[in-house]
């Protein structure tokens, strides 16, 4: 209880400081900003000003395209990246082939694929499908690969002597081992695929919580951006939550087995 009792808490000094810098005083950088009293008002109104919230189908309908989105993002990133970690935390070779490759290419930023995007898949549903899963793919490959060559060489080295071949090996040695770090990744992922999900539909989207973001902006319908971020971060921490419960889950089963 403490604990969600510390998170209220700071959610409550957060509003209040915003609060305080938009409605009561006014600071000159804050005072254009929509404060926490409008933005709610219009958020939770049967009638919105602005023509979006609780009460209107249009907002559910963002929300929907933005989480199918990150969906199918996601778990491509999750079928494709996983196994790619294991073979280059595992193969040396494979490893030297492509990680290079990799590293040249991760570091290019999700905006810059943009044009890419749009020629190679001629439809912008695919395009911001397409650049949610780079990065997505980018943070659940490397952490992989990393728990992959944390795991102790002592426990392969004695599995091996017990006579146990490349599947019993990848199965009961590696990826257990590397399981703390792939969840990792997958919170990571999980992250950063909202981040590059509002990038895209800024600019390729025709629905989604992104464009709705951009679509406000440019009609000046500035509580509607705070409705759409509010909402981006609810969902976005309630998808992570989801990958936490079951990431401690399996660590659970886990544990046991190994105690067992």
């Amino acid at each position: 209880m403490s604990g969600v009792f510390l998170g209220a808490l700071g959610v409550v000094l957060f509003v209040g400081a915003w609060y305080l810098a938009v409605d009561v005083l006014q600071l000159p950088r804050f005072r254009t900003l929509p404060g926490p009293t409008e933005v709610i008002r219009e958020w939770l109104s049967p009638h919105p000003v602005y023509g979006t919230s609780i009460f209107t189908e249009v907002y559910y309908q963002h929300i929907w395209v933005s989480v199918r989105r990150v969906t199918l993002a996601f778990v491509a990133a999750l079928v494709v990246g996983i196994p790619l970690g294991l073979l280059l935390g595992w193969s040396t070779r494979a490893r030297q082939f492509a990680f290079p490759v990799f590293e040249l290419i991760r570091p290019i930023p999700i905006l810059a694929w943009v044009p890419l995007a749009l020629l190679m898949f001629h439809t912008r549903e695919v395009s911001v499908v397409f650049l949610t899963f780079l990065a997505a793919f980018y943070a659940v490959t490397l952490n992989t690969l990393l728990g992959v060559q944390s795991i102790d060489q002592n426990l392969v080295r004695a599995a091996r002597c017990l006579g146990a071949g490349p599947a019993t090996l990848l199965r009961t040695v590696v990826i257990p081992g590397s399981l703390p770090y792939v969840f990792t990744g997958l919170q990571i992922a999980m992250g950063v695929a909202w981040f590059s999900l509002v990038a895209g539909e800024i600019i390729a989207g025709q629905y989604g919580l992104g464009y709705l973001i951009n679509s406000s902006y440019t009609t000046t319908r500035y509580p509607t951006i705070v409705i759409a971020m509010a909402t981006l971060g609810i969902v976005g921490f309630a998808s992570s939550a989801v990958i936490r419960l079951v990431g401690r889950r399996l660590m659970a089963y886990r544990a046991r087995s190994i105690g067992g």
